[in-house]
């Protein structure tokens, strides 16, 4: 099992690959704000770990396993935007909310996160009852 940080870089790589084709280490260390040094120390624990192979100077790429836990990583987040979003939090507290609590979450905990937004999606009516029952309550 990935540690939270390990979590960061493969959903971060995952999202590299599948916008330009390619993940660099200098674009990792840009997307996650760390020096390329940390970027190079993890990329060799996540191929030790078999998420990706990686050959020094010549890059490196997802292992069926990083694919598979990089996708199930860009789900949970997007899915809890989509949560946070339904429940009505502000638009600017939505990113950095999620990056605090998406690690913090068991699998189970996402699945029925999940299971109430499909049912808020199902039927427009239930988000405008939210939306009432939150206006009411920001004017009590």
């Amino acid at each position: 099992m990935p540690t939270p940080s390990m979590e960061d870089y493969i959903e971060q790589i995952y999202k590299l690959i599948e916008s330009k084709g390619y993940a660099r280490v200098s674009d990792i260390a840009e997307a996650l704000a760390v020096h390329p040094s940390s970027v190079t120390k993890m990329v060799q624990k996540l191929d030790k770990d078999e998420y990706l192979h990686y050959e020094k100077y010549r890059g490196f790429m997802l292992t069926t396993k990083g694919k598979k836990v990089g996708e199930r990583l860009v789900f949970r987040h997007e899915l809890l935007e989509e949560f946070l979003t339904i429940i009505g939090v502000e638009k600017e507290n939505i990113y950095e909310d999620v990056e605090g609590i998406e690690h913090h979450l068991s699998w189970n905990s996402i699945d029925r996160i999940g299971d109430l937004v499909s049912y808020f999606k199902d039927d427009e009516k239930r988000q405008s009852d939210l939306r009432d029952i939150q206006e009411a309550s920001a004017e009590e």
